[in-house]
């Protein structure tokens, strides 16, 4: 059995055994044991992708599985867990995969990124307003109740339009701005941190996962790129989805109601879509909220161009 999956069992054997403790308490428990599991497999990762939900992370995920599925002769559909594919073939790496969410509730790293010191870390942005629209579907249509109470969710069943729940400080804007900002702040300390923005992903997608795999430390060829754009294309994601190609992730890459387009977990991939869905007057006011609280260094302000692309 794996140290991951051993870790993983345990905490769920805690937090089943917790049952009847009060919830707050509870939550904080499974929390903690989260971000001791994480740090674990920090501790023990080649490199760490850190992004918000909802920013790209599973695309990124599938173009750098599929690169090393090819250059490795690994079985197609799988798939980066952890070390899963490290464990196949050692010349690749063990990367984690996290969104952020739970280290600081063990180190009490709260207010830095000292987690993260001393590990490879790519940075994976994304427009926090495509972000925050990105996510009501998410806990509208895909999200375990469970989950959004351990992340401060609105309530599972909670009537709330899109424009609440953007404005919402449980999962909207505000925590989407806070996790950028809590990086911006901090990227100077690092000296092995590259950042990846979603924009600049799709409209070039072999340039930026080639920059990618050589921070990793491996050299693309041009034919092993193409490969890897062409499967990992919006179009091929959703055939692969709705047939379940990645099947051993669970529920990672499964739609919730293959009736309900926006219960897909790849659904539109679309950059500046956050205004299909808002009035005039709400968009005003999501453009402020940027303006007002959101740090330069991404891109993103209204006053700010994108930066340029650092090679890896």
């Amino acid at each position: 059995m794996s140290h991951v999956l051993w870790s993983r069992l345990v905490r769920e054997a805690v937090a089943r055994g917790a049952f009847f403790v009060p919830a707050p308490r509870r939550l904080r428990l499974e929390r903690y044991l989260r971000g001791k599991e994480e740090a674990e497999k920090l501790r023990r990762a080649d490199a760490a992708v850190v992004s918000f939900g909802k920013s790209g992370r599973t695309w990124l995920r599938v173009l750098l599985s599929r690169f090393y599925q090819q250059r490795f002769a690994l079985p197609d559909g799988s798939l980066f867990g952890f070390d899963n594919l490290h464990r196949k073939n050692g010349a690749v790496p063990r990367l984690l995969f996290t969104h952020d969410n739970y280290l600081k509730d063990y180190t009490g790293h709260g207010e830095t990124k000292d987690d993260y010191l001393g590990t490879k870390v790519v940075l994976l942005v994304r427009d926090p307003r495509d972000t925050a629209v990105s996510q009501f579907f998410q806990w509208k249509f895909r999200m375990r109740p469970a989950k959004k109470a351990l992340n401060d969710y609105p309530a599972h069943g909670a009537d709330m339009p899109i424009n609440d729940f953007l404005f919402d400080e449980g999962g909207g804007l505000p925590k989407v701005i806070g996790f950028l900002n809590g990086w911006a702040g901090e990227r100077e300390r690092f000296a092995d941190l590259l950042v990846v923005r979603y924009e600049d992903l799709r409209r070039d997608t072999g340039g930026e996962l080639a920059r990618v795999l050589r921070f990793l430390g491996i050299d693309p060829t041009p034919t092993e790129v193409e490969d890897c754009v062409r499967y990992a294309s919006v179009e091929n994601m959703r055939t692969l989805e709705t047939k379940r190609v990645f099947w051993l992730a669970g529920t990672r890459m499964r739609a919730k109601d293959e009736g309900n387009p926006d219960s897909f977990k790849v659904r539109r991939a679309k950059v500046g879509g956050w205004r299909d869905y808002l009035s005039e007057d709400e968009a005003a006011r999501v453009e402020a909220l940027i303006a007002a609280t959101l740090l330069p260094g991404f891109g993103y302000r209204p006053d700010e161009a994108p930066p340029a692309r650092a090679s890896a």
